[in-house]
């Protein structure tokens, strides 16, 4: 079996998706989770390893990392999907808003993938093929948001470390992002909302956690793409 895919933040939604489809490819699986849902039991159960992650601060950052390295010494892929969709009208805390997100978003890949880069060297030498990361971010890394001003400026900072990193560890790790727009609603989201939104796209659909799956795996196919951030929009950035 390949070395396992590392998830970050799988426990629901496009993290719990991409676990499913590597799953049922065959391929060993590690998530993280922040809370225990149904679904990350069902995981265990197919043969994932999920473990418990707090990246709300560097010692959650750091044990997880320390957890990690107790359950594999070769990863094939990091692919960092965990994700806090925090606003200021939400959270008044300026503060500690900011440095939530910019720990959430840009520190804990910094420090991951700096502290994990052996595991991935040691799968690129036994496999003589690159190894990967794979970093979400979010369309609003193009335009920045009014709404979500910090949210945004760290998506951001995570783009800019898929540039340095990918020429850091280059050609041994490829480094790339996925920056999507909208994916899948939240079941509370109310019709209104619903249409308003699918206004902003050229293709006005909601296309589903299938649409993320694509992309990663075209990255994760390719030997040649890195530093790259892969619009997952529906050409958003035409309308």
């Amino acid at each position: 079996m390949t070395p396992p895919i590392l998830i970050t933040g799988a426990g629901q939604r496009i993290g719990l998706a991409l676990a499913k489809h590597f799953i049922a490819q065959g391929q060993a699986v590690i998530i993280t989770y922040r809370t225990r849902h149904k679904a990350v039991d069902l995981l265990e159960q197919q043969g994932a390893i999920c473990l418990y992650a707090d990246f709300s601060s560097d010692e959650g950052i750091n044990t997880f990392i320390t957890l990690l390295k107790a359950q594999t010494d070769s990863l094939s892929a990091i692919i960092h999907n965990a994700s806090s969709w925090d606003c200021e009208a939400n959270n008044p805390q300026f503060e500690q808003l900011f440095d939530n997100m910019m720990r959430i978003h840009a520190k804990t890949p910094y420090l991951v993938n700096l502290r994990c880069a052996d595991l991935l060297l040691n799968y690129q030498a036994s496999h003589a093929k690159p190894a990967d990361i794979i970093h979400l971010t979010d369309y609003v890394v193009e335009t920045g948001s009014p709404k979500h001003l910090a949210y945004a400026a760290s998506k951001a900072a995570l783009d800019n470390l898929t540039k340095s990193f990918s020429a850091k560890y280059a050609p041994n790790i490829k480094v790339n992002s996925v920056a999507p727009s909208l994916i899948i609603f939240n079941q509370h989201d109310d019709e209104q909302y619903r249409a308003k939104t699918l206004k902003k796209s050229l293709m006005g659909i909601e296309p589903g956690c299938q649409e993320i799956i694509n992309s990663i795996d075209l990255l994760l196919n390719s030997h040649y793409i890195t530093g790259r951030a892969l619009p997952v929009d529906g050409g958003r950035h035409l309308k």
